[in-house]
This record gives structure tokens, C-alpha cells and sequence, in this order.
């Protein structure tokens, strides 16, 4: 019998349970493109409802719906401030630049959370020489972050500031439901303060594909027509909905699970000689550390993991993420910790 591979990566890497694949196998399917997809205006709406939202649009990726979202609330030649080690900033092909014309504000926060007083004085003047600051974005819960989850009175306060000077406010709550699911806050509760929110269901959720992105009707009609030009329009997307659907009404309270695996990983690599954690604490899903310098690199690291089974994601020369997820036990994570003290102690 084959040794079972324990993928840590991400949370991207679940595969659908044999309960979703049952629901992908019976949804009722239209031409999405054509708005007749029945399985995805039941999605939309649900998701709508949700995040306390009038409207809401499924997208394949989330990359795509931050990147619609930008291009809905900016023109060319404008600005959008964003924290310096956000995803969208990061990780996403600077697409606010290349397809939108958009300059990014990066601002140094702690662990993904900008402080209101970072921000006073960022707005440019109404002047020739500068582009238009016109959006601010934030990610919750913040993946360079170590999964930390914004605090609320922060959100609060600076979307109530950025409210006040005109500015558009983007959620990329791609991993909203963790940051719901660890404090308790409903995501409508997050979202009342932005105007748009992004949202993921392959993310933690489990689903195999799609993202989606809610707001006003107004907006989100704009945006069906960015998603259109981005070829993220899809036909029959039903079966794709209906793995989303599954996972909203299934899998957002078992989050918590992958929290607690996260805190019991971190806990273990806390008393490995050779790995430091990167921050004393993990809130949600994701868990980083740093090698020792005599240990080797973390690609080194990462591919002596693969070889007993357990993969790993490197983060920088000497950084490692380790993601709890669907596909990972606390028997996992227990036999990954083995696998790590056994491989450093090598």
C-alpha cells in the first residue's frame, strides 16, 4: 500500500469530498454566460446574503476577483493603498498595474495590520503632478501575516476614515471565514464596512475551483462586464457552484479544526532544535517558521520532507509555511512533526 503524501502547502490542495463530487454530479446547469445558470444565481445569492451584500459574482480565481475589483472602483492613472505584504500586492502579477493603470501605496504594517495613523496624510492633493488616490484594500485573515486576522476596531476605524475622504474600501477575504470562524464575528459583519468583498471557496473550504466577489448591483453589474474581458466568464459553472454551495452549508464551522492543528503544528515545531516559529502565535490555518543556518536551506528542507512524504512550502531562503486544512488530521499533523524532528535531527 502506498504511504499517504501529507500536503501541507496549502489550503488549496484539498480534493473535493465524495459528498461534493455528488452535489457537482446533480446540479442543474445553464450557460452562466447567458445569466441562465441556475446553480450559480442560487450561489450568488447566497453569497450576497452572507456577506450582507446586494449583489454578488463568481469568479474562477481569487486573483481575478481582486483584480475585477480594482478595475471596477479604478480608472487608469489612479492609486490604491494597500498593506506592503499583501497578497494583491505580492502575489498576484502586479495586475493592478499591467491590465489596470493603477499605482499601489504600499504601507509597512505588523504582520499584515496598517495602523490608522500610518495612513493620515497618504491621500495626494488635487494636483497635476500625482495620481488620484482612489482605493484602499485590505486582506483578512493576511497570509505573509502567518493567517493573522485584522483586528476589528482597526477595520473599524480605517475604513470609517477612508469613508470620510472619499476613498473605496476592498475586502480580500479570501480567507474570511477564518477569520469569522477563530472570533466569532459573522462575515457580514466584516464586510458592512467595505464596499466590495472577495471571497474564496477553494481556499480552507474545500470546493475545487471559484471565488466571488460582492457588492452593491451597481458594481457588481460593472464587474460582470471587467470579469467578461478577463475570460472569466464561464458556461455551464453550475457544477461548480454546487461544490461551493456544498462547501458554505458543510464546511465553514469545521474551520475551527484546522485551527487547532495549527496551533498543535506550531506548538511541535516550537520544541524542534534547528526551527523557530516566525511569531509566537497563529490564530487560524497557517503556520511559518525559519531553519536554523546550519540546517540548510528551505527548498533543501522542503525537498528531504518530500522524499518521507510530507510536503512543505517554501517562503524565502529560510522561511517555511505549513498549512492545516480539509485533508489534514490531528493524526497529520502529529506524524508530521515526527517527520520534521526526525529529518533535523538528521
Amino acid at each position: 500500500m502506498t504511504a499517504k503524501i501529507l500536503d501541507f502547502r496549502s489550503d488549496t490542495v484539498t480534493k473535493p469530498t465524495a459528498a461534493m463530487r455528488a452535489a457537482m454530479a446533480a446540479a442543474e446547469v445553464g450557460d452562466d454566460v447567458l445569466g441562465d445558470d441556475p446553480t450559480v444565481i442560487r450561489l450568488q445569492e447566497r453569497v450576497a446574503e452572507i456577506l450582507g451584500k446586494e449583489a454578488a459574482l463568481l469568479v474562477p480565481s481569487g486573483t481575478m476577483s481582486n483584480l475585477v475589483a480594482v478595475r471596477t472602483h479604478c480608472r487608469p492613472g489612479e492609486e490604491m493603498i494597500c498593506e506592503a505584504g499583501a497578497h494583491i500586492f505580492n502575489h498576484e502579477q502586479g495586475g493592478y498595474a499591467q491590465i489596470c493603470g493603477v499605482a499601489p501605496r504600499p504601507v509597512q504594517g505588523q504582520r499584515g495590520v496598517m495602523q490608522l495613523e500610518q495612513l493620515t496624510g497618504l491621500i495626494r492633493p488635487a494636483n497635476a503632478h500625482y495620481v488620484r488616490t482612489r482605493l484602499i484594500t485590505i486582506e483578512n485573515t493576511h497570509n505573509r501575516g502567518g493567517g493573522n486576522i485584522q483586528p476589528y476596531d482597526v477595520v473599524e476605524s480605517i475604513c470609517r476614515w477612508a469613508a470620510e475622504h472619499g476613498l473605496r474600501r476592498h475586502l480580500d477575504g479570501a480567507r474570511l471565514w477564518n477569520a469569522a470562524v477563530a472570533t466569532g464575528v459573522p462575515p457580514a459583519r466584516w464586510a458592512q464596512h467595505f464596499d466590495t468583498v472577495s471571497v474564496c471557496f477553494s481556499k480552507g473550504l474545500g470546493a475545487p475551483v471559484g471565488s466571488a466577489l460582492a457588492g452593491p448591483k451597481e458594481l457588481i453589474a460593472e464587474a460582470l462586464r471587467h470579469r467578461k474581458v478577463l475570460g472569466g466568464g464561464m458556461r455551464q459553472a453550475g457544477v461548480l457552484a454546487a461544490a461551493a454551495l456544498y462547501a458554505l452549508d458543510h464546511h465553514i464551522g469545521r474551520l475551527a479544526e484546522d485551527h487547532a492543528n495549527a496551533r498543535r503544528l506550531a506548538e511541535g515545531i516550537a520544541h524542534i532544535p534547528g526551527l523557530k516559529l516566525a511569531w509566537d502565535d497563529f490564530p487560524t490555518n497557517l503556520v511559518f517558521f525559519h531553519i536554523d543556518a546550519g540546517c540548510g536551506t528551505a527548498a533543501e528542507l522542503a525537498a528531504r520532507l518530500r522524499e518521507q512524504g510530507v510536503l512543505v512550502l517554501p517562503d524565502g531562503p529560510h522561511t517555511i509555511r505549513m498549512a492545516t486544512h480539509l485533508d489534514v488530521s490531528a493524526a497529520d499533523v502529529e506524524t508530521a512533526l515526527a517527520v520534521l524532528e526526525r529529518t533535523l535531527r538528521r
